[in-house]
């Protein structure tokens, strides 16, 4: 029995043999191990208590809290005036795209690159084409946001090994 990984297998072509979409798992999926080798472990669809739910919403090694906001078409992109929503929950804002997805709006005004990053990903690996620029959050808000999502980290993991466990659960 070998101890190699075997590469991960190419994205699936389409009847024109282009790669087929990605979609916001494999972005998701992509980033999520990119942050995890950099120490920045990551919970998907946290709700966030403005009604808001965050796509990907992360703690690194000094606690602080990173969101991103997936987006794998051009339509839902320009479409979205909801994403200024998550800045005040978090130190650093990044939206999280496939390679195949046009970039040139996020460096328009009206996407503030000033204080948002970008990462590019597929479904194995990402890489951050511009960084966050650090906007602290306020100490009470932040242990109140890192609390909550060790309680919501932990409530998924106990549902997952036993999904009875919910029925137990008490308030999120």
């Amino acid at each position: 029995m070998s101890d190699a990984i075997a590469d991960p297998p190419a994205l699936p072509l389409s009847a024109d043999n282009t790669p087929d979409a990605l979609t916001a798992c494999d972005v998701a999926r992509g980033i999520t191990r990119m942050f995890a080798r950099n120490g920045v472990w990551c919970l998907g669809e946290v709700p966030l208590k403005n009604g808001r739910r965050a796509d990907l919403m992360g703690i690194d090694a000094k606690g602080l809290v990173v969101i991103v906001e997936i987006k794998v078409a051009r339509g839902d992109l320009l479409g979205d005036a909801k994403w200024p929503d998550y800045l005040d929950f978090c130190d650093r804002f990044y939206w999280g795209v496939p390679p195949t997805l046009d970039r040139a709006p996020l460096e328009t005004e009206g996407y503030r690159p000033d204080c948002c990053g970008v990462v590019v990903a597929d479904g194995y690996d990402a890489e951050i084409v511009r960084h966050a620029p650090f906007a602290p959050l306020a100490s009470a808000r932040r242990k109140a946001l890192v609390e909550r999502l060790a309680r919501i980290a932990m409530r998924r993991h106990a549902t997952a090994l036993d999904p009875y466990c919910a029925d137990y659960g008490g308030p999120g």
